[in-house]
């Protein structure tokens, strides 16, 4: 059996390719012993109420609230990433459990000052700011904030809602707890007979493999098992979404869509749209499946067929030392400064690289301030490798942000989260063709840029499409059940693939294992963002260092514009459909010189 197959304890795991967390606190006693004095900065905070409609104490409000915020950062980030590397450990999920019990409390106690800001006159702020220069610092806060004043709760509908959050979460937390920490899957089994232990975290492994028998295994024994809780499943999306629709109909807006695109000022339109611009390119999806059916040489296309390599005796195991050089390497193009925080990234334990059992699945980064945490699940695929690239674009986005702008404005908004990952996966991959001149190798990396836009572009949008279905059946008072999610995701998946794609069974069940359906319509921002960064790459590419010089701005930015703006300022608008049918001309071109590289 092949090394990386293999789970290893967490234990197993040697001390440099895990997380640097001493740097965040020293032991789990010193981040009690803050925990324990956030009570005290909660009764400080709480102080302010009824007076914020004062220039110095509204400065003086403020200032107390972002250092208190960036505590609160440093501790959520500690007890997660402890919690998230084994999820079985019920110390560190307990540490989790009281930190968030304590920010729900936090929160409620702060729940005055959206109210209090809400109720000063434009006049008012603007004599504010010239009585008092501080409060400047604040103003793109303050901005925002009044921005939403249509949906904005009297104080104590506000203390009420943000003494729920806590509850809203449930269904998320559960899942976590089924999915990652309770659930076991029978063993995957191979051609030869052998079995091999299968989980969340190794499953794409199983369905990259050139082992047509233990794809199908791996497959099934992961779908097979999720249908075994499907009622439970959709129980927690249900819930999940109802939470979602008392929360939008408390603040006055007409559907979740609305509630959750407007915290980032990014119009509904923009989400529509990608689902229009990907169904009029539906045809080139269709393309891809038909190819990769006729160089599979299968009779039958199945969804356990989807991830393994089209030309496999190309792959090879890509050691994570070696992955880290050539995503320096790649990512030359954008300067010294970024590679240098790259090198101090790969050199300082930024990074958990391996699965452990226990470990949460997938991948991503958390920008503390202290410097950026990616979580890996590191098993030496070219797709590994990309995801490293991909989670340092998060990690260094993440740390220009924290070092250009203060703290209030330093967290960048979610709809520009996945842009500077996936404009480092295109950089990585424009410089691994521009290296190879080997045909074969070029057709691999090729399928490999191909699997990139069915993944993140197309399948992207098919999972936006479902949330929205899900949205729409709740905002109609419907029951999410697992008949219904089941049919509804048979029906989209026909419709992306294809007639030459087996829909079956199996992966009509796929929803009960995405947790991203629990993250509130943000998976329709990787689809915009993967054709922002294609649109970026390009432009680096070919403009070099002005085009650079803008990116790193909007690397910088964090929060401090509306991310539309921001994305305008490095060049690309994302209210327009052109990025999107851009992005999807290009992968038309792939095809045809896949398709010639592929010709016998």
């Amino acid at each position: 059996m092949p090394e990386i197959m293999k789970i290893r304890q967490r234990s197993e795991i040697p001390e440099e390719d895990t997380w640097a967390t001493e740097d965040l606190y020293p032991t789990d006693a010193a981040w009690e012993q803050e925990l324990a004095a956030l009570e005290a900065d909660k009764a400080m905070l709480a102080s302010y109420a009824g007076k914020l409609s004062g220039a110095e104490d509204l400065l003086a409000y403020l200032t107390a609230m972002e250092q208190v915020n960036e505590k609160v950062g440093r501790l959520a980030n500690y007890c997660m990433r402890k919690s998230d590397v084994d999820t079985r450990d019920a110390f560190y999920r307990s540490m989790a459990g009281a930190f968030q019990t304590a920010a729900v409390a936090l929160s409620a106690a702060c729940s005055f000052e959206t109210p209090e800001i809400m109720a000063l006159s434009d006049q008012q702020l603007d004599a504010f700011y010239q009585q008092c220069p501080g409060l400047e610092r604040y103003r793109r806060y303050l901005t925002d904030v009044r921005r939403r004043k249509a949906h904005t709760l009297s104080e104590q509908e506000e203390k009420l809602l943000a003494s729920a959050r806590e509850i809203s979460d449930t269904a998320n937390n559960t899942y976590e707890s089924l999915a990652y920490a309770d659930m076991t899957f029978p063993d995957a089994v191979d051609a030869q007979g052998n079995a091999h232990g299968l989980g969340a975290g190794n499953f794409v492994t199983f369905e990259e493999s050139p082992d047509r028998v233990l794809r199908k295994s791996a497959y099934e024994n992961l779908y097979h098992t999720f249908a075994g809780v499907k009622n439970t499943a959709a129980s927690l999306l249900n819930g999940h979404f109802k939470q979602l629709k008392f929360h939008a109909d408390a603040r006055k807006y007409p559907f979740t869509l609305d509630a959750a695109l407007d915290r980032n000022a990014v119009p509904t339109s923009v989400y529509y749209n990608l689902i229009d611009a990907v169904h009029q390119n539906l045809d080139k999806l269709h393309r891809y499946v038909r190819l990769r059916k006729k160089l599979l040489g299968v009779e039958e296309l199945h969804f356990y067929d989807i991830y393994m390599p089209l030309l496999a005796d190309v792959d090879k195991h890509i050691p994570i030392e070696e992955a880290k050089q050539t995503v320096y390497d790649a990512l030359h193009v954008l300067g010294d400064d970024y590679q240098k925080v790259l090198r101090e990234g790969f050199e300082n334990r930024w990074i958990d690289v391996y699965p452990n059992v226990g470990k949460r699945s997938g991948a991503y980064s958390a920008g503390a301030a202290v410097h950026p945490y990616v979580l890996l699940n590191h098993t030496g695929t070219l797709d590994n490798q990309f995801t490293l690239a991909h989670e340092m674009g998060h990690a260094l986005h993440s740390y220009y942000s924290n070092h250009k702008q203060n703290p209030v404005d330093s967290r960048y908004c979610i709809f520009v989260a996945e842009v500077a990952s996936t404009c480092n996966e295109a950089l990585l991959m424009e410089y691994l063709l521009g290296k190879t001149t080997d045909k074969r190798e070029r057709a691999y990396l090729i399928n490999h840029f191909l699997d990139q836009f069915k993944g993140t572009l197309y399948r992207q949008t098919m999972f936006a499409e479902f949330e929205l279905f899900m949205g729409k059946a709740v905002q109609e008072g419907k029951t999410l059940t697992a008949d219904m999610l089941c049919a509804e995701y048979r029906r989209l998946n026909e419709m992306y693939y294809g007639s030459d794609m087996v829909v079956d069974d199996e992966i009509a069940m796929e929803w009960a294992r995405i947790p991203h359906f629990y993250m509130n319509y943000y998976v329709f921002q990787y689809a915009t963002g993967y054709s922002a960064a294609i649109a970026l790459s390009r432009r680096i590419l070919s403009e070099g260092a002005p085009a650079v010089q803008d990116y790193l701005n909007f690397l910088s930015g964090g929060c401090s514009k509306p991310p539309l703006e921001l994305l305008r300022g490095a060049g690309v608008d994302m209210e327009r459909v052109e990025p999107i049918n851009q992005a999807l001309a290009l992968f038309d071109t792939l095809l045809d010189e896949m398709e010639a590289l592929t010709q016998e």
